[in-house]
Order: structure tokens, then C-alpha cells, then sequence
């Protein structure tokens, strides 16, 4: 029986369009308004030497570079998240890579606007390059500030609504009621609710940046580990790696089917399918045929 869609994987479908039109509308709509108040700003001068499409030619470009350069910030995010446990480490690197979105973001526009100004027969003048470097790195610092908080807000949300799971600490007093070294159930949280989902029940593990996203019953809950440190906590007579990405539920598998490539293709129960890579084929044959 197919589970009913939840929230989170019926909005899975239109997720790209979503934010990649997030993303153009309010850049065009921070250019657009850029643009309405530099001309008013503009035309309270007489001796004005500025003509009308200078102001749209330069908000234009830097968000046209913008464009480009925000989704490379929000895969840096996915990729090494900004969090309280982790800030004093990814802060430098996050400071490092605002230099670069700074760099890109500049030398982009004014090439843009070196173009765009001689298509009108005239001379684009950045000016010294020092001085406004730096005070373009002032502006862009704080784009690249709220683009990491925009993703991180975005992903709790994601998260919260896929449902996050976490291992179950260690009570503060008394022994625990199962073995948290090897835990036999996960904590599961979801749009306010709690629950608890069974290491059994666990079909397959696949590795995604800093999450592992466990599989159960058709449904994807996100951990906040590595797919080798997971691996170790797992009962290796249930548990066993397929792939550098995956780990698969011995108890949900069917049948192996070998490639010519040196590969296999994992067939479960439920009719899903998992790669297997040519170095973890061998032991995954002798571990079904011992299951």
C-alpha cells in the first residue's frame, strides 16, 4: 500500500520552481525599487549629469550577478550549515567565502556595466578600485548574512516539516532503558509532534551533506550525522554498506542483481532499488547469502 503524500513531499515537486522564484522576485523587486528611489534621489538636483537608464543599468547588473552567485552561497550553506554547536569553526570559512561572493559580485557587474554603457556609446568609471571594494565588501557582507540566515531559517522549516530524527540521549539519572551505543529506536520530531521510529523498521540510510536521511516506511527523516558515524551505532548483523552513500536494511532486500560495469543494482521488498558499488558488492553477497 503507497503511504499518503505528506506536506513536505508534495511540495518536493515544485521545490526549484519555488525558490529559484523566490530568489528572482525579490531581486527584481530590490532592483526595481533601487532604481525608483535613485532617480527621485537624482532628480532633486538640477545640474543632474546622470541620464535615465544609468540607474537601471546599475542595479540591473549586480542583480543579474546576484542571480548567479545565490544559490553557490545556499549550496555553501547546505553544504557546511551555520549552527550554535558549530559557529566559531564555520566562521572563518564563511567570512573567506563572503571576500569571494564580494570579488565575483563586483567584478561581475562592472563588467556587465562596461558592456552596457558602451552599447550607449559612453564610459563606465568604477572609480579607485581600494575604495570601493571596500565599500562594496560593507553591503555585500550583509547580502551574504541574511542569504545564510534565509537558508538556515529555510531549512529548519524543511526539516520540521519532513520530521527530524535524533539518537535518544542518556537519561541524567539512572541507567538507560536500551543500549545508547547501539540504539534500537530513533526520536523522530515533526510539526510539534514526537515519535518513535524502530531501528528495524529502518529500510535503507543514504548520506546527504551533513545529514542522513533514514528511510522508513516511505517516508525520509533527516539525522544530523555522518553515514560512517551512524554505521557504527547500527547492528551490523542488520545493517550493512552498499555504497559510499547508502547502508541498507538486510530485512527489506530481495535481490542483488549484478552489472556489467562490476556494479550491482539492490532490489528491496517494496520495489525500491539501491545502487551497490563494485567494492562493497562482495561483502553484500556473503552477508545476504548469511542473512
Amino acid at each position: 500500500m503507497t503511504p499518503t503524500p505528506t506536506l513536505y513531499e508534495r511540495y518536493l515537486p515544485w521545490r526549484r520552481w519555488v525558490e529559484a522564484g523566490f530568489v528572482f522576485l525579490v531581486i527584481a523587486a530590490n532592483a526595481a525599487a533601487n532604481s525608483l528611489t535613485t532617480w527621485i534621489e537624482l532628480d532633486r538636483y538640477e545640474d543632474n549629469p546622470f541620464r535615465r537608464w544609468e540607474p537601471v543599468v546599475w542595479e540591473a547588473s549586480s542583480g543579474l550577478v546576484l542571480l548567479l552567485a545565490v544559490p553557490l552561497v545556499a549550496w555553501l550553506v547546505g553544504r557546511f550549515p551555520f549552527h550554535w554547536d558549530n559557529w566559531r569553526q564555520r566562521l572563518p570559512l564563511h567570512l573567506a567565502a563572503s571576500v569571494v561572493f564580494c570579488l565575483v559580485h563586483v567584478v561581475g557587474m562592472v563588467g556587465l556595466r562596461v558592456l552596457a554603457y558602451r552599447w550607449h556609446g559612453a564610459e563606465y568609471s568604477f572609480g579607485p578600485w581600494p575604495r570601493e571594494l571596500a565599500y562594496e565588501y560593507l553591503k555585500d557582507i550583509r547580502i551574504y548574512a541574511v542569504i545564510v540566515f534565509l537558508a538556515e531559517v529555510y531549512g529548519f522549516v524543511l526539516r520540521r516539516l519532513q520530521g527530524e530524527a535524533s539518537l535518544l540521549a542518556a537519561p541524567d539519572e539512572g541507567p538507560a532503558v536500551e543500549p545508547v551505543e547501539r540504539p534500537e529506536r530513533f526520536l523522530v520530531r515533526k510539526l510539534g509532534r514526537e515519535f518513535l521510529v524502530a531501528a528495524s523498521d529502518i529500510e535503507w540510510l543514504q548520506a546527504s551533506g551533513n545529514y542522513v536521511n533514514l528511510r522508513v516506511r516511505g517516508h525520509d527523516y533527516p539525522l544530523r550525522s555522518t553515514l560512517g558515524g551512524i554505521a557504527t551505532r547500527l547492528d551490523p548483523s542488520r545493517f550493512v554498506r552498499i555504497h559510499r552513500s547508502y547502508i541498507v536494511n538486510l530485512d527489506h532486500v530481495a535481490s542483488i542483481e549484478p552489472l556489467d560495469t562490476g556494479d550491482a543494482r539492490l532490489h528491496l521488498k517494496d520495489g525500491g532499488e539501491l545502487p551497490v558499488s563494485r567494492s562493497w558488492r562482495a561483502g553484500l553477497k556473503e552477508r545476504f547469502r548469511d542473512a
